[in-house]
């Protein structure tokens, strides 16, 4: 199989997930069964996204500490303006809700993908 260099890297993000992005995965996974197609570590624009679902035009993101300094909270307000500027809607979750409230951010993510702002 002959992978362009946006795969290979999608690939190893994929393989390389934190955590919390693996705890998230186990239940965005599921949710095929109800008609979402949740794809992780999706090439788009020069990013690669935690997660997406392009039918809804909803990205989701699992950030950690990092995101909280200046110079990375500046970037993901560009990213998510670029992201905007093509139709997508952007949730962020932390690694801590992930891990302590995996109910909360699931219904908060049903929500987005049904349409609830």
């Amino acid at each position: 199989m002959n992978l362009s260099a946006k795969g290979v890297r999608a690939r190893e993000l994929r393989n390389a997930m934190t955590e919390p992005e693996v705890i998230l995965w186990s239940r965005l996974k599921r949710l095929r069964a109800d008609g979402f197609h949740i794809r992780r570590q999706a090439p788009l624009r020069g990013y690669y996204l935690d997660f997406v679902c392009f039918e809804r035009r909803l990205v989701i993101e699992v950030d950690g500490g990092q995101h909280g300094d200046d110079e990375q909270a500046e970037h993901d307000r560009v990213r998510d303006a670029v992201l905007a500027r093509e139709g997508f809607r952007v949730l962020r979750f932390w690694n801590n809700e992930v891990r302590k409230n995996l109910d909360g951010v699931m219904y908060s993510i049903l929500m987005a993908l049904n349409g609830a702002d």
